[in-house]
């Protein structure tokens, strides 16, 4: 290990080690800050030296706090009451690859600088341009984006970068994951050469390794937890589970440990949205994230989930960076992720910063199989199938009536001895349920329904095939009364062939 590395074994530290400006320290202590993590440690000093730093750590741990904290103190010289925009230059960049990220961290560094002069914006796509433009007019020190949206400012001289101090590339590995390199790559040409460049990501690829040759100057690296780990707090169930029955499998999980919140990952966006409509059918209070859904849709989900209108959040992958929602119990992985690594980021939604979480999934099929194997290599644990055992006495999820899921119709069989509950394709022929419901009268054969009469055929189309030879063919009744040509033709002339005319002629 060189100079420039630091592992987990530094000590830990309470912030009020940190020294930091009064207003910030009040901040901190306001929010509840006393212990810190381990990126913010090793990571906060470092950056208050003013050093690059390339940090890994597990999802979840608090490295927004740990890059925007020492960012704001550096800053404090700066601050000034100042209405004039020329007095508030960008200073700080921070550029994250989804909304919800960028609105998220927008909101940790208003809280941290609230008692400060030192001003914050952030600038999405998805919204309309004209606010966010009005925003960055009136000037702010702390600009938080999504690379997209603020190429379209700086095409549009709405965002001055010349008086960049210090960048920041938070979960840089899924920006280059979603095709953000040439904008990445755009925006960092408009910057000063001499900044402070911090870059964030959960896991080291190569590409990630290459983007900081090319843009940090001799970075510490801080790594602290084996990359691609998963949080050690977070518990791991992995049950194998028929695809028809993975609905009243979270029935069964959530009424066994008595949960009130969880994520509900799905592969698609398609299946995000039938999923949700299915589970509130059901009586779960359920909303849907996927990006289908306007900004506006997207955030008045969120912050339903967050202040506890409804209960299950069923999202896809683009939930599954970074969003940082207080005491989530669980996470479940409805479908399993096509990519390993998405899996480290979904259960990374709970068990934040230190707490305990539980991650379950539902595993179907053998492709789902082979997926479990792919994040079995990943994380470097072995995954063992388990068996869900379904409550007798779990509450009838279809007891209203057969719910159409988009694939079959079921009914809910709670027969004593009848697959321990579980749910199973309709059949005739049950007799009388205990719980006073009682299957469908068999459909009648279709040969007793009324049908219409056959059409008469007639009989000509029943013969058989006849060829007519040419000799039993008769002429033509206009060739009966054709008139002989008026001069003779030679032998060794071929006559024209005889054609109706359209018209009878004198």
């Amino acid at each position: 290990m060189n100079s420039n590395e630091l592992t987990s074994d530094t000590p830990i530290m309470a912030f009020a080690q940190l020294q930091l400006a009064d207003p910030l320290a009040r901040a901190v202590s306001e929010m509840g800050y006393e212990t810190m993590t381990p990126i913010q440690a090793q990571a906060i000093p470092v950056v208050l030296q003013g050093r690059d730093v390339m940090g890994a750590a597990q999802t979840g741990t608090g490295k927004t706090a740990a890059f925007a904290l020492p960012l704001l103190q550096r800053m404090m010289r700066h601050q000034n009451a100042s209405t004039s925009p020329a007095r508030h230059p960008v200073r700080a960049l921070v550029l994250l690859p989804t909304r919800e990220l960028a609105v998220q961290v927008a909101e940790q560094v208003e809280l941290y600088a609230k008692y400060t002069d030192l001003r914050s914006a952030v600038v999405f796509g998805g919204m309309d341009m004209k606010p966010q433009t009005a925003e960055l007019k009136r000037g702010v020190e702390v600009l938080v984006a999504t690379p997209g949206r603020l190429l379209d400012h700086i095409e549009a001289k709405n965002a001055v970068l010349n008086q960049v101090e210090y960048v920041v590339l938070d979960e840089a590995d899924r920006m280059l994951d979603i095709g953000f390199l040439p904008d990445l790559q755009r925006i960092l040409s408009y910057l000063p050469k001499q900044r402070t460049t911090l870059l964030f990501s959960a896991t080291f690829s190569p590409e990630i390794k290459r983007l900081a040759n090319s843009y940090l100057q001799n970075p510490v690296t801080i790594e602290v937890a084996r990359s691609n780990a998963t949080a050690s707090t977070v518990e791991q169930h992995f049950y194998s589970v028929p695809e028809d029955e993975k609905r009243h499998a979270l029935h069964q999980v959530l009424r066994a440990r008595g949960m009130k919140q969880a994520f509900v990952f799905v592969n698609s966006k398609l299946g995000c949205a039938r999923l949700a409509r299915s589970l509130e059918r059901e009586g779960l209070k359920t909303t849907a994230l996927h990006g289908d859904k306007s900004q506006d849709e997207r955030l008045k989900a969120l912050d339903a989930f967050k202040s506890g209108e409804v209960d299950l959040l069923v999202c896809t992958d683009v939930a599954a960076r970074g969003l940082d929602i207080k005491d989530v119990p669980a996470v479940f992985n409805f479908d399993i992720p096509f990519n390993a690594e998405d899996y480290v980021h979904r259960i990374g939604r709970t068990g934040r910063a230190g707490a305990a979480g539980l991650a379950v999934s539902f595993v179907s099929g053998n492709n789902d199989a082979r997926l479990v194997g792919d994040i079995e290599k990943l994380i470097k644990t072995k995954i063992e199938l388990e068996g869900l055992e379904f409550d007798e006495n779990l509450p009838n999820i279809r007891q209203q009536g057969r719910i159409n899921d988009g694939r079959r119709m079921y009914a809910h069989d709670g027969e004593a001895g009848g697959d321990n509950g579980r749910s199973a394709p309709r059949t005739e022929g049950r007799g009388n349920r205990e719980d006073g419901y009682a299957p469908r009268a068999p459909r009648a054969p279709r040969s007793d329904y009324a049908r219409p009469p056959a059409p008469s055929r007639d009989p000509f189309f029943d013969k058989p095939y006849e060829p007519t030879t040419v000799a039993d063919k008769p002429a033509p009744s206009w060739e009966a009364t054709a008139r002989p040509a008026s001069r003779s033709i030679s032998a060794n002339i071929k006559p024209k062939r005889k054609v109706a005319a359209l018209f009878k002629t004198e």
